[in-house]
């Protein structure tokens, strides 16, 4: 049996990490075996370099450096998890994946997408998710909610404002573009956003998710 993965996108506050909780929720309350993950971070070497890329916001850090951190993390994260997962059949559920790299790295630092695509290849063997699920929230919107949360902003958030936009430019022209790739409103209650979201997945992965409106 071969699972499927799963993957949650979007900017900062869009609500990804609530969402793929509840998401491995409503499968594990169905009897289906899911992994739920995080990038970077998931295995000790993705874990360590999160703390890099987001916590040391107290380094200058070159666009390639970034990216080749993110990278060597998502190494880790699909050898050590997400490759292991669907061979058992599990249904991965991850909060962020290659987009991210594409719309934060790509978009939002200003480096050229071939090569980024070129890199990532190494990285993920060619592996990608069956379905991506792009969240949008107006940057403004996700800014808020993030200062509503409490807590500093990371190294990426101190990126500003510019930069925020940026990447969402990017990730609506990579749902706008990939075949895998829906664009999801994160506007509204954590239950509006979960129903759109099962709705999505029922279309396009009926055999896991069901039909629209289960």
């Amino acid at each position: 049996m071969t699972g499927c993965f799963v993957v949650l996108e979007g900017g900062e506050g869009a609500g990804k990490s609530t969402q793929a909780a509840l998401l491995a929720e409503w499968l594990r309350d169905r009897g289906v075996s899911c992994t739920l993950a995080r990038e970077p971070g998931s295995t000790g070497v993705g874990e360590a370099i999160r703390e890099v890329v987001l916590g040391r916001t107290d380094l200058e850090m070159p666009a390639e450096s970034e990216l080749l951190l993110i990278l060597a993390a998502r190494a880790a994260f699909v050898r050590e998890v997400v490759r292991p997962a669907l061979a058992r059949g599990d249904v991965v559920v991850a909060d962020r994946f290659d987009l991210s790299t594409l719309a934060y790295q790509g978009y939002g630092r200003g480096l050229d997408l071939a090569r980024v695509r070129a890199a990532m290849e190494v990285a993920t063997g060619g592996l990608s998710a069956d379905v991506y699920l792009v969240l949008d929230v107006p940057v403004e919107e996700g800014a808020a909610r993030r200062r509503a949360a409490g807590g500093g902003a990371d190294r990426i958030e101190r990126a500003g404002a510019d930069f925020l936009h940026a990447v969402r430019d990017g990730y609506l022209e990579l749902a706008g573009t990939g075949d895998r790739v829906e664009l999801v409103s994160g506007l509204g209650t954590s239950d509006q956003v979960r129903k759109r979201i099962l709705d999505c997945l029922s279309r396009r992965l009926p055999d896991v998710f069901g039909s629209p409106g289960t």
